[in-house]
């Protein structure tokens, strides 16, 4: 297995480890037990974040940036379904 290999296997499982962190954040019943997922989630948010960087700076998770004008329409579009939410609408 190679490091490029390696480096995807270990951002999915972050990235379940997250996910499984979030829930148990969302659904536990007392202050306790939320402020200790909540405190893996951050950690576990932090971990993957490290990976992510490091595989970006390999070249081996490129990404590309929208264009400004998609982002306008984007955020566009939300504001408007924010302001009708507001509305009752």
């Amino acid at each position: 297995m190679d490091d490029k290999t390696i480096m995807e296997n270990l951002l999915q499982t972050s990235k379940g480890i997250c996910d499984l962190y979030l829930h148990g954040t969302i659904e536990s019943a007392t202050a306790g037990v939320t402020q200790t997922f909540n405190k893996n989630l951050n950690e576990s948010l932090c971990m993957q974040g490290e990976i992510y960087q490091k595989m970006s700076a390999k070249g081996w998770y490129p990404t590309q940036e929208a264009p400004a004008q998609q982002i306008q329409q984007t955020k566009n579009k939300f504001d408007a379904q924010a302001q009708q939410g507001q509305q009752g609408g």
